[in-house]
């Protein structure tokens, strides 16, 4: 008998496969990049962790005869490996790929955001991004992303080259932030010149970000401009936040 590829699964030609009769966008892995996860049944969710069936039957056949197999879902959880192979259609891999995921869900629900110190001044702050960026061949501009208590969250580096309106886009740096509890934020870029004073296209860049922070309710706090051993700091050396 002769075998050909159908929906991704090696099947006889006698065959055919369930997921014939299954337009492609109700396919749970289709379904979940189109409407994202929290739109999919544990049905569906289970199948793309299972990712196959048998000959027999679907992978959505299986997961839902699993699912019939628990009373809820806490039960899946403390179920073991063994238990999990019990049900037919259930092997080593699929059971101990689902315990694995299961177990990692845990962590992540347990784990919380963490703290990377509390920023308490601009010369704190300037003395940091000074020893990170001073050295720094290649323009980069970084960003940390604060509680509304000054509590650092995040510390990531958004763009690297040169730091202007057509590359540096506040919008890149607001998408980032919004992943996060962000209430504040402060923001520098080095210039490997060692000259650390802004030049236009910086005014330019910090009047779109304060005022971009003022819609989405994240506070700017700072543009620091980092040199050879220096900083300056638009908030502190002129009055660029009050303009807006």
């Amino acid at each position: 008998m002769g075998n050909y590829i159908k929906g991704g699964f090696l099947v006889g030609k006698s065959i055919v496969s369930q997921f014939q009769t299954i337009p492609r966008e109700e396919l749970p892995r289709e379904r979940l990049l189109q409407y994202g996860e929290k739109s999919l049944s544990n049905q569906e969710l289970l199948a793309i962790l299972f990712r196959t069936g048998s000959r027999h039957e679907s992978v959505l056949e299986l997961a839902r005869r699993f699912l019939q197999k628990f009373d809820h879902l806490n039960a899946i959880k403390r179920a073991s490996i063994e238990e999990y192979q019990s049900i037919q259609g259930i092997g080593p891999t699929k059971a101990i790929e689902l315990k694995a995921a299961i177990e990692l869900g845990t962590r992540i629900s347990s784990s919380t955001i963490p703290r990377y110190g509390q920023l308490s001044s601009t010369q704190q702050a300037g003395a940091w991004f000074v020893q990170e960026m001073s050295d720094l061949q290649q323009e980069h501009l970084m960003v940390l992303f604060l509680t509304s208590k000054n509590e650092v969250i995040r510390k990531q580096t958004i763009f690297m080259g040169s730091v202007n309106t057509s590359v540096a886009h506040p919008r890149e740096i607001f998408k980032e932030a919004v992943k996060y509890p962000t209430a504040r934020m402060l923001i520098a870029h080095n210039h490997p010149s060692g000259n650390y004073e802004p030049s236009p296209a910086d005014w330019a860049f910090t009047r779109r970000m304060i005022a971009c922070g003022e819609m989405m309710g994240i506070e700017l706090l700072d543009h620091l401009i980092i040199g050879e051993n220096a900083y300056y700091s638009l908030r502190e050396e002129s009055r660029i936040f009050d303009e807006i």
